[in-house]
């Protein structure tokens, strides 16, 4: 796998899906007044933000020709 996601938007991407995570977590122990049913989509949004995050590649921004990477060819 080619890595297409460029630093910005890993640093968002890790930020956002750790936050998703938080409110995730604050749902289920009814710390956060929110729905219950946001909790495993906040979740799930979480694991897949936090992956691509971490791993540098997203399969979406594959699909679609997406490519965030800063490369210099000067």
């Amino acid at each position: 796998m080619e890595r297409n996601v460029g630093s910005t938007d890993k640093t968002a991407r890790i930020l956002l899906g750790a936050l998703a995570g938080l409110f995730s977590l604050g749902i289920l122990a009814s710390a956060v007044p929110l729905p219950a049913i946001l909790a495993p989509v906040l979740g799930v949004g979480s694991v897949i933000l936090l992956a691509t995050g971490f791993t540098g590649f997203c399969g979406l921004y594959g699909l679609l020709g997406v490519d965030t990477c800063s490369v210099d060819t000067r």
